[in-house]
């Protein structure tokens, strides 16, 4: 067997596969085939474009309304709401609309006016969800599956991989992983979990020969204000970004549920590693201090 190696942009960031083949034609479909599924999961759900489905529901959101979704849509639906039981309001994807005061390009924080105004327009409970139909009572309103889309197509581009004959192989879409199964020799993947604060630096190396790995982090997108850092976890109920743990990563069997699980931890501030511990999942965190912690710490290189 061959080992083959694919990159491609897909929802803002650079991904790759890297798959093992009996042949280069066989290797090109699986990895056409992931590719094409990813793509058609951002023209459904992308903010950035106004044909998606996401937009579509975002002008009914605006203005108030209702309106019947799809059965994949119905799936992400309740997914999101799980994870805002789970963590007691804190995953909330009406909360997304929080980045249009917060303008990291223009280096100036909102001021509490503009924070206040926002957050009365935030609230996973005040949107009326009873599948199929999402119904928004209030205008103002404004969705962003950005916390679940992409590990949601990690998952599915692993289904799509192995049905179209992929046993041995690794799917990264900007740092959200899932394996489908070890080298063909059977020697696990190694896999870097990036140093928050030093992005050529790796904090620790993990071997995985199948599941999922997702990060959560304030060092993608970000500004630093008179030496503060202010990265893209919202609070929902402060309108500010999260400012105790600077970085998680969380190992699962599904990426979706490795990524939401990393998120709420971040949310949850300094009760996010007590969460960790608890949830049962291997995990690394650390805080905006430079401490870390977690089990994945304890797995050896």
């Amino acid at each position: 067997m061959q080992l083959f190696h694919y990159e491609f942009k897909a929802m803002g960031t650079a991904c790759t596969i890297q798959l093992y083949a009996q042949n280069t034609q066989l290797a090109k479909n699986i990895s056409a085939a992931v590719i094409t599924d990813v793509n058609r999961l951002e023209l459904k759900y992308s903010r950035y474009r106004s044909d998606s489905l996401l937009s579509k529901i975002n002008r009914l959101a605006a203005k108030g309304g209702k309106i019947r979704v799809d059965d994949e849509t119905v799936s992400l639906l309740n997914y999101a709401t799980t994870c805002y039981q789970q963590s007691g309001g804190l995953f909330d994807i009406t909360s997304g609309i929080l980045r249009h005061i917060w303008q990291f390009q223009q280096h100036a924080l909102p001021d509490e006016q503009q924070i206040a105004a926002i957050r009365n327009r935030i609230g996973w409970q005040r949107v009326n969800w009873s599948a199929p139909h999402l119904e928004f009572p209030e205008p103002g309103f404004e969705l962003d599956f950005g916390g679940i889309v992409k590990e949601y197509a990690v998952d599915r581009a692993a289904i799509i991989a192995q049905e179209s004959g992929m046993q041995y192989g690794i799917i990264n879409l900007g740092g959200d992983i899932r394996v489908v199964g070890p080298h063909a020799n059977g020697q696990p993947w190694v896999v870097g979990i990036q140093h928050p604060r030093e992005q050529q630096q790796v904090i620790q190396k993990i071997n995985l020969s199948q599941g999922a790995l997702a990060s959560s982090g304030d060092y993608e997108r970000c500004i630093v204000v008179n030496n503060q850092r202010y990265g893209h976890v919202f609070n929902p109920r402060t309108g500010w970004p999260v400012s105790h743990l600077a970085a998680v990563s969380v190992v699962s069997e599904l990426c979706v549920v490795a990524g939401s699980a990393a998120t709420i931890a971040m949310l949850k501030e300094s009760l996010g590693t007590q969460w960790l511990a608890q949830l049962g999942l291997p995990y690394l965190w650390v805080d905006v201090q430079g401490k870390s912690g977690g089990s994945l710490l304890d797995q050896q290189d």
